[in-house]
């Protein structure tokens, strides 16, 4: 039965349901015989199939985590698995099905890639609904497609790379990833060429007590850049949902790769991903993680330096309201001497929520003259919120600079006084504390990005403050 989850849906500009007609709709619940549908209908080879059945029996042996959020509200057999919206993806977005772009349009994303970006995917329930990328980069080589198709279109480097970074074991989510995954992006940026504007992809999720579970796989070849943004939305309902990804991400050799996301769920999403990218020769990968809606989170983007040279940087923003658990945070492993990284996340909770900052730094034997550095900063808005800090350092080199710190405070009297001896409302002078604690995050997004981020957060703080 659906559980009918408790939260605060207000100020969630993103929470209107959508009115579609789906090609097909899978009955509630996970069984062999669904898996073995799901692929039927894909019409992939014989090896994706055993790939996902053996994910499948993975997944049914393994335990719930109990280390991190609480899961018991979330019953995997009280969703759909795979919803497919349309016949097949557009590379027009007249030809979208009129409901689903009249979502996607009120979301602003035809608008944004005419304005802002290299190529554009939508992605409504289980499938990529709409792809395009820019003629001079289908020129140059770049592959922008639905992992779907990409599993088919281009067989051999598909192979060569699916599962290898977020294996089927890795842990549970992953697991049932790797037996439903539907939709998602792939993208191959060949050696040397540099996609100057960003590609971005948006996830949408219509359907009451739906999951979604897209399967996102990178390659940057040598010597080239790509920047990738993501941004996930859903309508609000009373019982839960289930977003589980899995993004495996690798940058070649002197390539540079960032991966920007934002996510604003809405409070009945249950948001359990796994994210990982390889770093190989002094190549550079950013993660800017940006977590505002869903019910619980956890999510932990991980960097691997492989390579001598490389290096990792994470900056992260979260915010947590009412009956909300954010669970994030980094995991970098330095595998290679002459490597570098830095960490930075910032936690917001107000109302009641609880952030937590839960992160891995591991330097392995013979990473030599290592660098890196950890802040964390958590802002408490009121005495109900909570704030955890779980930090995790494996050092198994002695010739490395290692800088951690951490700071955990609440919006000061004095701050408060001062902003409102300027002629600032309390709200007003609370909003603008937490602009300027979340801003050197917040700077740098795209401006498009940090724009709307501000009047989200404007939004979140609307009441905050008694």
């Amino acid at each position: 039965m659906s559980r009918k989850l408790a939260g605060t849906f207000d100020h969630y500009k993103f929470g209107f349901k959508t009115k579609t007609q789906s090609v097909f709709k899978s009955a509630k619940g996970l069984t062999k015989k669904k898996v073995e549908e799901i692929s039927k209908r894909k019409g992939e080879p014989k090896w994706m199939l055993e790939y996902r059945l053996k994910a499948y029996d993975i997944f049914k042996k393994m335990k719930m985590p109990k280390w991190g959020a609480d899961l018991s509200k979330l019953d995997l057999q009280d969703l759909h698995y795979y919803i497919q919206p349309q016949d097949k993806p557009k590379t027009k977005w007249s030809d979208v099905p009129k409901e689903i772009k009249t979502a996607f349009d009120k979301l602003g994303i035809p608008q944004s890639e005419r304005k802002f970006f290299a190529g554009t995917g939508a992605q409504f329930e289980s499938e990529i609904v709409y792809h395009s990328l820019q003629r001079d980069l289908q020129n140059k080589g770049v592959i922008f497609d639905s992992t779907d198709a990409a599993l088919l279109k281009y067989p051999e480097i598909f192979k060569e790379h699916f599962g290898k970074i977020v294996p089927a074991n890795d842990n549970k989510f992953a697991a049932l990833n790797a037996a439903v995954w539907s939709g998602g992006s792939f993208i191959y940026v060949p050696k040397g060429v540099h996609v100057d504007l960003p590609l971005q992809a948006y996830f949408r999720i219509n359907t009451q007590n739906m999951g979604q579970f897209e399967r996102t796989l990178i390659i940057v070849e040598e010597g080239a850049s790509l920047h990738y943004l993501e941004g996930c939305t859903a309508p609000v309902y009373s019982t839960e949902s289930l977003h589980a990804a899995v993004v495996e991400v690798i940058v070649k050799e002197g390539a540079h790769f960032q991966y920007t996301t934002v996510q604003n769920w809405s409070h009945n999403i249950y948001n359990l991903v796994t994210k990982r990218a390889h770093a190989h020769k002094n190549a550079e990968v950013k993660w800017l993680d940006i977590n505002l809606g869903s019910y619980v989170t956890m999510k932990y983007p991980a960097i691997y330096l492989l390579g001598e040279g490389a290096k990792g940087e994470t900056h992260a923003l979260a915010l947590a309201g009412k009956d909300q658990h954010q669970d994030s945070g980094t995991k970098i492993i330095h595998a290679a001497p002459n490597t570098s990284s830095k960490i930075i996340s910032k936690s917001i909770s107000k109302s009641g929520g609880r952030s937590s900052y839960r992160g891995l730094l591991q330097i392995n034997k013979g990473a030599k003259n290592v660098k890196s550095h950890v802040s964390c900063d958590a802002l408490l808005l009121d005495e109900n919120s909570r704030s955890d800090t779980y930090p995790t350092m494996k050092i198994n080199e002695n010739d490395v600079s290692v800088e951690h710190e951490a700071t955990v405070s609440r919006i000061s009297e004095e701050q408060l006084f001062y902003l409102k001896s300027r002629g600032f409302s309390e709200e007003e002078a609370a909003t603008t504390i937490v602009n300027g604690f979340a801003n050197p995050i917040v700077k740098k997004l795209p401006v498009e990005y940090a724009l709307e981020l501000n009047r989200l957060l404007e939004m979140e703080m609307e009441g905050s403050v008694a």
